[in-house]
């Protein structure tokens, strides 16, 4: 589970075995946990981050997605 991204509390990381699912991220901030699919943005599942969590989660991975498919696509893409 290799983490692409941290901004402040909130982690951004994908795991090995996903290369069968269109590109996306899981935002990871203690126990809760989202997973944001990166093209078209979305969320796609969410564990305990309250709404306002959510958007800015979105406004990290808008900010950064460039990097995030990057790094998708350097790992999965074997």
């Amino acid at each position: 589970m290799p983490t692409i991204l941290r901004v402040g509390r909130y982690r951004f990381v994908f795991f090995s075995n996903e290369g069968n699912e269109p590109p996306h991220i899981h935002a990871k901030a203690g126990r809760d946990e989202a997973k944001f699919w990166l093209d078209p943005i979305r969320l796609a599942v969410n564990y305990g981050f309250k709404a306002h969590e959510l958007n800015e989660i979105e406004r990290i991975i808008i900010e950064h997605r460039t990097k995030l498919l990057g790094a998708w696509h350097e790992h999965l893409d074997r």
